[in-house]
């Protein structure tokens, strides 16, 4: 699941851990603008010793690139291997 670190964001995200527990799926969080807000999401997932597999920040040129429709990894390489990373983990379900 992809989380934004505001009080929305949090409140989804416990509503969305709650199923996911009852489930009984394995689950990890990626936040998205994880440079801006507070850190009530960092703590929360702490708390609740759930794995934090990814923060992508909050930069105008990613919010310019994907509205017009460009996925981030064709413009930043870097996150290609980030999403790579996280592929894997998932695949091995390393959460």
């Amino acid at each position: 699941m992809i989380t934004e670190p505001t009080p929305f964001g949090l409140y989804d995200l416990t509503l969305a851990v709650e199923v996911l527990r009852k489930l009984k799926i394995p689950f990890g969080v990626v936040v998205n603008r994880s440079d801006i807000g507070d850190d009530k999401v960092y703590n929360y997932c702490e708390k609740e010793d759930i794995p934090i597999m990814m923060r992508i920040p909050f930069k105008k040129e990613i919010a310019v690139t994907y509205s017009k429709g460009i996925p981030l990894v064709d413009e930043y390489p870097d996150f290609k291997e980030k999403f790579n990373g996280l592929f894997e983990d998932i695949k091995r379900c390393r959460i």
